[in-house]
């Protein structure tokens, strides 16, 4: 059946990975994100000459952006020279191998509904949750891209309007990893890269009642998040992804404050179904080998 090399642009980091048509992934690589187009192509080039022998048919991509079938990658990033020229074209004129590219939470989404979480559902939401909020619909076992590439970009949603005319809050800013340390960092009047989630949780934990309340306010927003994804769409389930989703009480204290929720708007009857992400820091390479055989079946 051959094999896919698989590639996740990060920020910070570019992943490659040697992954068969089953999903599984026999080995892994990691770079410091190339500085420019030329610097990434050379390093996709370098892979694909040490996996010559593995019968390659395909290139699979997951990166940041809106991402068309044409190749072209739209909106912006931390990898700004990705966006602009056709990096389908460009990779599979400095490889001759057959290339894919695919939203990085299309993709991790993808995985799921392939080899994970969301394994036999048709329509699924995924909440991704690092320094903003991402996520991707399932529509009929299908990512849905919607009209101009943003389907699913939940962060965007607009939560706590406060006042017309002057800023409005959306879904990343209010409950993202980044809001919790946003939170805790004004009123401690700190730098927030002084902070981390993990730092705050732990003093929350420890007793401190700042961190405890920005936790509080987290969740509360991200509940109001979900419930508003469940009532928007209605799919069978709603997938919780990012480094938070690893804690172990992350599920059971949104399902409680969604609970509260529900209790309160007494006209909603409907309970989402809430599961954390099977995959995680491999979900994108996954997730974009099966894009790719999607796309080539």
């Amino acid at each position: 059946m051959g094999n896919i090399l698989a590639f996740d642009f990060g920020g910070t980091h570019v992943k490659s990975g040697l992954v068969n048509t089953q999903g599984h992934i026999f080995e892994k690589h990691l770079i410091k994100t190339p500085d420019s187009l030329e610097n990434l192509l050379s390093y996709i080039k370098k892979r694909v000459m040490k996996y010559m022998d593995y019968d390659i048919i395909g290139i699979a991509i997951s990166a940041p952006g809106a991402v068309s079938d044409k190749g072209y990658i739209s909106g912006a990033s931390a990898i700004p020279y990705i966006h602009g020229p056709n990096i389908k074209k460009a990779i599979e004129q400095a490889t001759s191998i057959r290339t894919e590219i695919e939203n990085d939470a299309n993709s991790a989404a993808l995985a799921e509904i392939w080899q994970g979480a969301a394994k036999g559902k048709r329509d699924v939401a995924t909440v991704v949750i690092g320094t903003g909020i991402g996520g991707a619909l399932i529509k009929e076992g299908t990512i849905h891209i919607g009209n101009t590439l943003h389907g699913g970009e939940f962060g965007y949603m607009i939560l706590n309007p406060c006042n017309l005319g002057s800023h409005m809050n959306t879904f990343s800013e209010l409950a993202s990893t980044y809001s919790i340390i946003k939170r805790v960092a004004t009123i401690k009047e700190l730098e927030p890269s002084l902070l981390t989630g993990e730092m705050i949780f732990d003093s929350a934990e420890k007793g401190d009642e700042i961190c405890k309340q920005a936790i509080s306010e987290f969740f509360r927003m991200l509940a109001i998040g979900v419930y508003n994804i469940q009532y928007m769409y209605d799919p069978e389930l709603i997938l919780i992804g990012g480094g938070i989703s690893q804690r172990d009480d992350l599920i059971p204290q949104l399902r409680k404050e969604i609970n509260d929720i529900l209790e309160i708007v007494e006209v909603a009857t409907i309970v989402p179904k809430i599961e954390r992400c099977t995959f995680q820091s491999d979900a994108n390479l996954i997730g974009s080998v099966y894009h790719f055989l999607q796309k080539n079946n």
